[in-house]
């Protein structure tokens, strides 16, 4: 398998830790999203809507996954082991619900090409960038906290590591880097640092990756 993607990306880091998770080897193919790589024709033709992640999953004439969720609920199904989302389909409905609020809530407004949108084409100062951001991550990590504190023992749904922190770490690196305040949330900060002590999400991170950053 080879996973496009960037060091920085949650997406792809979403993907880089489910496949940690589950020990899948995989190659790696890097798309600079700070100078529009992913937007390039020759990646188009992989993933015509010119973003990360891709997975190219080995097989011949099977055109590459794209959107990091359905990446992980493929990976899901054909390499159930460790699982990823809970054996009931009450507990799968629950933690695909807390992963969503990142993915599709939290995660959508806080991306580059939405910053660059609001600076560029709106005109928002920094000051209303950060103002977005600190509203929209902090409404997504509200309602996660009263979740976890409803079904979380340890991690976010139970007590192992699962689907929601393969969302949930990498959007609070995301909070961090733009300095919006986690003070509020100190259940989902605990499950962060739990997380930071486990190897699949020490290899999953974005500092060690191939095309980090060294600055």
């Amino acid at each position: 398998m080879t996973l496009h993607g960037y060091w920085r990306s949650g997406a792809a880091w979403r993907v880089r830790l489910a496949l940690a998770l589950k020990g899948l080897e995989h190659a790696t193919c890097a798309h600079d999203l700070r100078t529009g790589a992913q937007r390039a024709d020759g990646y188009r033709q992989l993933n015509p809507q010119g973003l990360v992640p891709a997975l190219d999953c080995g097989e011949a004439g099977v055109a590459p996954l794209t959107q990091s969720l359905a990446i992980i609920e493929w990976l899901e199904e054909t390499h159930p082991a460790p699982a990823l989302l809970p054996a009931d389909a009450l507990g799968r409905a629950r933690v695909r619900a807390m992963a969503q609020i990142i993915a599709c809530d939290v995660h959508p407004l806080g991306n580059l090409r939405v910053l660059q949108a609001l600076k560029g084409d709106i005109g928002a100062s920094e000051d209303q960038v950060q103002a977005w951001l600190a509203r929209w991550m902090g409404n997504g990590f509200a309602a996660l906290e009263a979740m976890v504190t409803r079904w979380g023992a340890g991690f976010a749904y139970g007590d192992a590591p699962g689907l929601v922190e393969c969302c949930l770490v990498p959007q609070l690196y995301a909070a961090r880097r733009f300095g919006v305040s986690l003070d509020a949330f100190p259940r989902l900060v605990a499950i962060d640092a739990r997380c930071a002590a486990l190897p699949a999400f020490a290899a999953a991170h974005p500092c060690v990756q191939e095309d980090a950053d060294q600055a």
